[in-house]
């Protein structure tokens, strides 16, 4: 087993900071459908510069990539993202969006970290592991990197789907991952899905003046109390039916999140919540594994300086549910509409966003997942911190289904990060760590996964 030097390892991470800088210049907003070609381009070059073969096919939104190398016992199916998110608002930008700056040891930039910072930091360990190996790479390493993921991965099944034989593996590597405060790597098996829906109730074919609201009803009063009687005080789902597909989970798992430090405290600092949800000591069981729905936004009637009498002739909410395994985002709308006619609301549009994705979950006792926790313990110097799902969503179940491979998501984010938001950013140790790590996992994977 032959390890990067640290000269080695320091140039590539250097090089790699200058390819993320390129990158991050590149405005490949998906869902303005802005530079997607070109960073494609330039993504692609840097793949076939390591001695890739690299594919494009065409997706609804961007192309998508299928990046091939090395030979070995042990293949590797690695899936990141080259679209970013759009940088509205621009004013709460303290540094220019598209131009990686440094500043007290954070890189800021949109992509930073989601999900160019991943992908580069990915690619300078490879770099650094084939100089450690006399420019071989002691595994194949299959890389499928989409375009569209920021606005819901709409080509991505399909394409899983039509090209699964040729993207088999023995793990896959996902797009994501944190590193905490304090330095300790948080390991991911899973994900939650999602769905997306709009809500919308029209009363008239324009607004009224408020009088008419004694012999009118209300799209807004409506939709309020379909919004309430969605769930609980607690966050509990109230629509009947919802839960009945939840697969319990194992004992690996509830082992996984006993041991999981702390309650969520730095995400309320960082956010300074007001209001966190459940009791005591529930955090990471209700974030790894308690299905919610959320309200996105509530619009309609008059939202201006002072007072308008008006009476809405529509209004319209927007949800999305974060959904367990094994819960169907298909049969979740059919239960909606079941519930909203039940409880007299027949008259309230349910219109479908996006693309669903359903839920997924890795066995965390895999050895592919234990080599992922060993390594990142051996480059950190820490515990890593292994959940069974994130609370977020992606479109990992089609990986698991076609590509028929347990999936771990480990990466250089921090709870500081701000990805969606302005300022995004990542610290530059972890970027550091973040190469250290794939050359060691992609060489520990080599050598024979524990």
């Amino acid at each position: 087993m032959t390890h990067p030097r640290p000269a080695d390892l320091e140039a590539q991470i250097e090089r790699g900071l200058r390819d993320l800088a390129a990158l991050v210049a590149l405005p490949s907003v998906s869902a303005q459908g802005r530079c997607l070609p070109e960073t494609a381009g330039a993504v692609t070059a840097l793949l076939e510069a390591e001695g890739f073969t690299v594919r494009a096919f065409p997706g609804q939104v961007a192309p998508v990539l299928v990046a091939e190398a090395g030979e070995g016992p042990f293949t590797l199916l690695i899936y990141n993202h080259y679209d970013v998110q759009p940088e509205d608002p621009l004013d709460l930008w303290n540094t220019p969006p598209f131009e990686l700056t440094e500043q007290g040891g954070r890189l800021y930039g949109r992509g930073a970290s989601d999900d160019k910072g991943e992908l580069v930091s990915r690619l300078a360990g490879l770099r650094a592991l084939k100089a450690a190996r006399g420019g071989q790479l002691p595994l194949k390493v299959k890389w499928l990197i989409e375009g569209e993921e920021e606005v819901g991965s709409p080509s991505l099944e399909a394409f899983l789907a039509e090209h699964a034989e040729a993207l088999k593996a023995d793990g896959v590597w996902w797009e994501f991952g944190a590193i905490t405060p304090e330095g300790r790597p948080v390991l991911y098996a899973g994900l939650k899905g999602i769905v997306c829906v709009e809500l919308r109730c029209v009363v008239a074919g324009s607004d009224l003046h408020s009088s008419n609201g004694a012999v009118v009803d209300n799209p807004l009063w409506r939709l309020a109390a379909v919004v309430a009687s969605l769930r609980g005080a607690d966050g509990t789902v109230l629509i009947p039916g919802f839960h009945d597909d939840v697969r319990p989970p194992s004992e690996a798992d509830l082992a996984a999140i006993a041991r999981l430090p702390g309650s969520g405290e730095a995400l309320r600092d960082t956010y300074a919540v007001t209001r966190p949800l459940g009791e005591s000591g529930e955090y990471h069981t209700r974030l790894n594994l308690k299905p919610v729905v959320n309200v996105n936004g509530f619009h309609g009637g008059y939202g201006g300086e002072g007072s308008k009498t008006v009476l809405p002739a529509a209004g319209m909410v927007k949800l999305d549910f974060r959904l367990v395994p094994d819960q169907d985002p298909e049969r979740v709308v059919a239960l909606l509409r079941a519930h909203l006619d039940a409880q007299g609301f027949g008259d309230i549009e349910i219109v479908e966003l996006e693309s669903h994705q359903h839920p997924a979950r890795s066995d965390l006792a895999h050895p592919f997942v234990q080599t992922a926790v060993r390594v990142a313990q051996e480059v950190h110097g820490q515990a890593p911190i292994l959940n069974p799902s994130s609370g977020g969503s992606g479109p990992m179940y089609p990986f698991m289904r076609h590509v028929g491979a347990p999936v771990v998501a480990l990466g250089i984010g921090n709870v500081g990060g701000r990805v969606h938001a302005p300022n995004e950013n990542i610290l530059r140790r972890d970027f550091e760590n973040g190469v250290r790590f794939a050359a060691a996992f992609l060489g520990a994977l080599g050598d024979g996964p524990a």
